[in-house]
């Protein structure tokens, strides 16, 4: 039985992965030229993560004319990518609407489970108010001790609905997204809207490209074959 349905937030709900692959790209030729795949080796990460990975070192801001230590050129990364999300577009990923509210019409209680944070939603929420109303739960980054790939947060999705890991599914579309689901236990439903279906297959236990012709039933039995092997 599928108690609850645990959704990654960008690529997994909303279609924004190429939007995020043009800021960190550019982001990634400023700062780190000497790594032409920053923007893919940063996703999935929380903003902490990646400051603590690539934004820590005063080398990393030598050629700022104005440097004023490494918390103030994080604060100026953190404000561009603000001002990005201000005029991002929130398209749904095809088929989500129909899909969740067939989970719910099931019983299945529904969370988002996401390494962006309250800021980030409320500019989701000004483009889309009603999507609130599709989930029982919205967990963002600020309710978790450690990130993704930890399990953390999703163990944390599933006991919102004191609900086993193994009695939940987790949808996710980036490596560490799907590492994270793996290892708290959960069934891990992996869409190819980031990284392509042979990527994230050793990281899934089921790939879909999107919603389109999948639903309740067809989960239900992709869960259950999973589960008789």
């Amino acid at each position: 039985m599928i108690k609850a349905a645990l959704f990654d937030l960008d690529g997994v709900v909303l279609d924004t992965e190429t939007q995020y692959s043009v800021f960190w790209g550019m982001i990634g030729k400023e700062y780190h030229p000497e790594l032409p795949d920053f923007a893919l080796r940063i996703k999935g990460q929380t903003l902490v993560q990646i400051y603590d990975k690539y934004f820590s070192d005063d080398a990393v801001f030598a050629h700022v004319a104005d440097y004023q230590g490494v918390e103030a050129e994080q604060a100026r990364i953190t404000r561009r990518l603000d001002e990005f999300e201000l005029h991002m577009k929130y398209d749904y990923i095809v088929g989500f609407e129909a899909f969740v509210a067939d989970l719910r019409e099931h019983g299945v209680k529904c969370a988002v489970v996401t390494s962006s944070n309250m800021a980030k939603m409320r500019s989701v929420y000004e483009q889309h108010p009603e999507l609130e109303s599709y989930f029982d739960r919205v967990l963002t980054s600020e309710d978790f001790a450690r990130s993704k790939p930890d399990p953390d947060c999703y163990l944390k999705g599933a006991a919102c609905f004191g609900a086993k890991p193994e009695e939940c599914v987790g949808l996710e579309d980036s490596f560490n997204g799907l590492r994270a689901v793996r290892a708290s236990g959960a069934f891990t439903l992996g869409l190819a809207t980031t990284n392509s279906r042979e990527a994230i297959a050793p990281f899934s236990d089921y790939v879909i490209d999107d919603y389109q012709d999948f639903g309740y039933e067809d989960l239900c039995k992709v869960v259950d074959e999973r589960g008789k092997k």
